[in-house]
């Protein structure tokens, strides 16, 4: 970068004041999880100059002009320079003394301080006075080159190298307020790069309130005022072109009545460029009491894969982006959703690169946990119909914040809906109510019939169906967990999917079938049919079922299947590590068991077994391999 000629002599050299209440966080300048985060850092300061400047036009301390306001970062790859420019307030040397050699003073703070109360005061970024400091862990030499705002002002420049050490120097500078340009070190050259620097002003400063131009020196052109070189040669200047990186009034930062459906969508697109999908509905949030809190969120379309939809709400502070980890600041159910959360009452560390747990965090989170599910009431209050389009994208969120928050748990009760084989849905209350009469056993409790897959388990479906019974499809990876936190908080109310036991086990009534077998009959019967199967994964039980069922059911007991399916999302204790097993259920009254009974020899009796079990396990798509290949060559022979 080509520098102003220094007509000047130094003015002084001098020790920077580094205070022992406050040198520890610049001992420990690793705080900065990122050395990437000075140029945030440094943008921000130069935002907060720009801010101030026009806070004191409007309250009437500044009458100059205050012409176009902006922060330009000028990246030099020859020079070896990055430059941050603003137009803002500037400094004395007075004011360098006082916020930049005494180290950990916030003119930031101060400011807040003096303006505390007036409008527009809230607005200023910084906090902290440590942010101009990252600059040298890229830097080698740093230098300020500022002009205050003040009639009269003389421009200085400050220097240092990252010691104790600087230097002031009186120079001329023509426009008001602060070039910070950093000399980068040897082993920080990736922050010489374009597309680096595009990337980090993109990642933090893509809403800053000040509009933010990124330029490279590039191009030269001849000296416009024709001033030669040594040689005599009209000297070549580099010229800036810069382009606009930030959008300064992103949607969140308006009111609500002031946006339509569309600018909502548009801003989607713009905090998600590469998204394709469009989100199923957005929560408008706008809070000044008792915190300050604003934001969008947005509700994505959430299919199976929970994990992969997180860090897709980004957290703000006055515009400043922070973090993507939002964990502390919403529950995490709520990390589900995409959007933005802008709040300078979060408490942040030295470096704003962690958050702080305190009182107001945990009002934010319950706060932003009551917005939503207020929203969700809301929407199925006004008009349900449009909710249950929306429920099969809408579940798993509603079941995860069922599973992980007792207060959301709560208010869903309204609104967690659950869906029968027709396609009907219903409050868990409406679908208890509506199955009571039948589906009540013996014992008092409402048994919820349920499939997690249609088609497989369609010969279950439809024999429950045919004794006028209802089923519920209920498919999702948080169904097991969910259905448990049912059981827990709804009164005499169970689920039981329809292929883990036979009908009348499922729903027990007063009245038993009698069985045609008897004791003797099954006795003799059960170790034929544990030969022709693996005894480790089917265990062989006897019932007394409806003629018109099936001759062999295979089943898997509820408990089991469930606390199986729990430990594959987590939480299902030691049955995760047991082996897969079922029951085959011989149905002692159907017409083709009483026919192996009646069998002259045993090998006949064992050869109806095989075939009758493989049909069972067919039905079931657990024939496989050898003895499915064998099925089909022994059906053929029987044809």
């Amino acid at each position: 970068m080509s520098q102003t000629k220094n007509i000047y002599q130094i003015m002084r050299t001098g020790q920077i004041n580094v205070q022992t209440e406050n040198i520890f966080p610049i001992i420990k300048k690793f705080l900065y999880s990122d050395h990437e985060i000075f140029l945030r850092e440094l943008v921000s300061n130069a935002v907060d100059a720009t801010q101030k400047l026009k806070f004191l036009s409007t309250n009437g301390e500044f009458k100059g002009e205050l012409g176009e306001l902006k922060v330009e970062v000028i990246l030099d790859a020859t020079e070896k320079t990055l430059t941050i420019r603003d137009r803002g307030i500037g400094m004395s040397e007075a004011e360098i003394d006082k916020y930049i050699n005494q180290i950990a003073f916030s003119g930031a703070e101060e400011f807040l301080q003096q303006y505390k109360g007036q409008e527009g005061a809230e607005q200023i970024i910084g906090h902290f006075g440590l942010g101009f400091y990252s600059a040298f862990m890229v830097a080698e030499k740093v230098q300020i080159r500022t002009l205050a705002r003040h009639d009269g002002a003389k421009a200085v420049q400050w220097e240092s190298n990252g010691s104790p050490e600087f230097t002031i120097t009186e120079i001329e500078k023509e426009d008001r307020g602060t070039d910070i340009i950093l000399y980068i070190s040897e082993d920080s050259k990736e922050f010489l790069e374009k597309a680096r620097i595009s990337e980090i002003l993109n990642k933090y400063c893509k809403f800053l309130p000040t509009p933010v131009f990124f330029g490279t020196k590039t191009e030269y052109v001849d000296d416009a005022n024709g001033e030669k070189d040594d040689k005599g040669n009209v000297k070549r200047v580099a010229v800036e072109v810069p382009n606009q990186i930030n959008n300064p009034n992103p949607a969140w930062t308006k009111a609500p009545i002031d946006l339509k459906d569309e600018d909502y969508s548009a801003f989607y697109h713009e905090l998600y460029p590469s998204t394709f999908e469009s989100p199923l509905f957005h929560i408008h949030l706008n809070v000044d009491y008792p915190f300050n809190l604003t934001g969008i969120l947005y509700f994505p379309k959430i299919k199976e894969n929970v994990e992969i939809q997180r860090n897709k709400i980004n957290l703000y502070s006055n515009q400043v982006f922070i973090t993507d980890s939002v964990a502390e600041i919403v529950p995490e159910f709520l990390t589900l959703l995409h959007g933005v959360i802008d709040s300078p009452d979060i408490p942040l560390n030295v470096s704003r690169s962690y958050l702080q747990s305190d009182g107001n965090v945990k009002k934010i989170s319950a706060h932003i946990t009551k917005k939503v599910a207020d929203k969700l009431a809301d929407m199925f209050k006004k008009d349900r119909k449009d909710f249950e389009e929306k429920w099969d994208d809408l579940q798993i969120f509603v079941q995860y914040g069922s599973l992980s928050d007792e207060k959301f748990a709560e208010k869903a009760k309204s609104f967690a809906l659950v869906k029968n084989t027709d396609g009907n849905y219903y409050t868990v209350e409406e679908f208890k109510e509506k199955i009571a009469t039948l589906q009540t056993d013996k014992d008092g409790k409402v048994v919820c019939l349920y499939t997690n897959n249609p088609d497989e388990q369609f010969s279950f479906v439809k024999k429950a169906k045919d004794r006028g019974y209802e089923v519920l499809n209920l498919d999702g990876p948080l169904v097991p967990h969910w259905i448990s936190k049912m059981e827990q908080s709804v009164e005499n109310l169970t689920f039981v999917r329809v292929d883990s036991d036979t009908l009348d086990k499922l729903i027990k009534k007063d009245e038993e079938l009698p069985s045609k077998l008897t004791k003797e009959d099954e006795e003799s019967l059960k170790p034929l049919f544990e030969n022709v199967i693996n005894k480790d994964k089917f265990h062989i039980q006897f019932e007394s079922m409806s003629a018109d069922d099936a001759p062999i059911v295979i089943t898997q007991p509820e408990f089991i299947r469930r606390m199986m399916e729990q430990q594959k999302m987590g939480g299902g204790g030691f049955f995760g590590a047991f082996p897969e097993t079922y029951n085959m259920v011989v149905n002692g009254n159907h017409s083709k068991i009483s026919d192996v009974l009646a069998a002259k020899t045993e090998k006949t009796k064992t050869a109806k077994i095989k075939q009758l079990t493989d049909l069972a396990l067919l039905s079931q798509g657990m024939l496989k391999g050898e003895a499915l290949s064998q099925f089909i060559d022994r059906s053929i022979e029987l044809v």
